[in-house]
């Protein structure tokens, strides 16, 4: 047994409430771990955990800092670390401050409202912990039942961003709340985070029947599954006197959002490849985004600029939730000409990386002899 968890076993038995303000609240997910520690493990994986690590952020914020000030670095902080902005630790220099969207700020939100130009979060810092069970308890801290946290709104709060310029910057909610996922009330933790089998308490610190817990890994656009299930494509290719037409159809099948959804940045690339035997190689590509603007109407192409200064949406080509787009290439394919034919769906997540495999994946690919 750790020295925190015999910590927390001395302060029960010196208290009758079972809690004391000598544990560290917020408390940094490694104290949480020490009991919890699948569902910490789990989180470990989780972009949530990377959210202020991440180089990707860390570029994105330095850039934001410089061209617009100190307030972009609370912009910035207040989805990334909402516990550094809310304790006042804008240097991070508190542990829990580097974890992200980490374990005390989620079980700690009691509510969240959208009454405002964004939703609005509370949160209770206290030894009472908020989660989606009921009838639970915990020798360690006090538990609740939270509605919020069975609920898409508990996803709102970050998901969901309307800048200073009421521009709305990030609007994977709304996508859902305007969708059949959302009439049906068909939450985000559905997809993102299912039920697996698992220890909710570690067994050598209490033995329970093992149940099921949501899955803290949170698999999003990073997650080749979660892509496959997202989209299904599919595609035939005809010749037409000299030419070579080709046909795919990208459907929106598993998401309950746009794809590609949360930053403008990010894009869904449809290449298309035809390679005629003894001919030369030909290409084309179809690109689904959000193109936003600032005020002067100059296209927005870095992550800081959209979250401070975007304030128009000049298009928008992405793919809604349960919708299907058929797009058509046409190639100089003499009729008769064995062709091989390629298409691939890519996911292109930030112009800021500086590695391929950090700006983009390949999760679908799609090929046909055309005789």
């Amino acid at each position: 047994m750790s020295r925190r968890v015999s910590l927390v076993l001395l302060l029960l038995m010196a208290t009758p409430l079972g809690w004391s303000a000598e544990l560290p609240v917020p408390s940094s997910a490694e104290f949480c771990g020490d009991c919890h520690r699948a569902i910490e493990e789990g989180w470990k994986q989780s972009a949530h955990s990377q959210a202020v690590e991440s180089r990707l952020f860390q570029d994105a914020m330095k850039l934001a800092e410089t061209d617009y000030g100190a307030s972009a670095r609370k912009t910035c902080l207040g989805c990334h670390s909402p516990i550094a902005v809310q304790s006042g630790d804008m240097a991070l220099v508190k542990k829990v401050s580097w974890e992200g969207i980490t374990c005390d700020y989620c079980h700690s939100i009691r509510d969240v409202t959208l009454t405002g130009p964004n939703p609005k979060v509370t949160v209770d810092y206290s030894l009472v912990k908020s989660g989606p069970w009921k009838d639970l308890s915990s020798p360690a801290h006090g538990t609740v039942f939270s509605a919020v946290h069975t609920s898409s709104l508990i996803c709102a709060s970050c998901h969901e961003y309307r800048n200073s310029l009421g521009f709305l910057v990030l609007s994977t909610y709304s996508e859902w709340s305007k969708s059949t996922y959302g009439a049906k009330n068909q939450s985000c933790q559905s997809c993102h985070m299912y039920q697996v089998q698992g220890n909710v308490v570690d067994p050598r610190v209490q033995r329970t029947a093992e149940a099921g817990i949501n899955l803290h890994q949170i698999p999003g656009s990073h997650s080749m599954q979660q892509l496959e299930k997202a989209l299904h494509a599919q595609l035939s290719a005809t010749h037409q006197g000299g030419r070579l037409q080709v046909v795919v159809e990208v459907t929106n099948r598993g998401a309950g959002h746009s794809v590609p959804t949360g930053s403008p940045m990010r894009q869904l690339i449809l290449e298309v490849r035809a390679d005629p035997y003894g001919g030369a190689h030909m290409s084309d590509r179809r690109v689904f985004r959000r193109t936003v603007a600032d005020a002067k109407d100059a296209t927005i192409v870095r992550e800081s600029q959209a979250f401070i200064k975007g304030a128009k949406e000049i298009s928008d080509t992405r793919i809604p939730p349960g919708e299907t787009r058929k797009e058509t290439f046409t190639f100089q394919v003499p009729q008769g000409t064995r062709t091989q034919v390629e298409a691939d769906l890519i996911y292109y997540y930030s112009p800021m990386a500086t590695t391929e495999a950090q700006q983009q994946i390949k999760f679908l690919s799609l090929r046909r002899l055309v005789e």
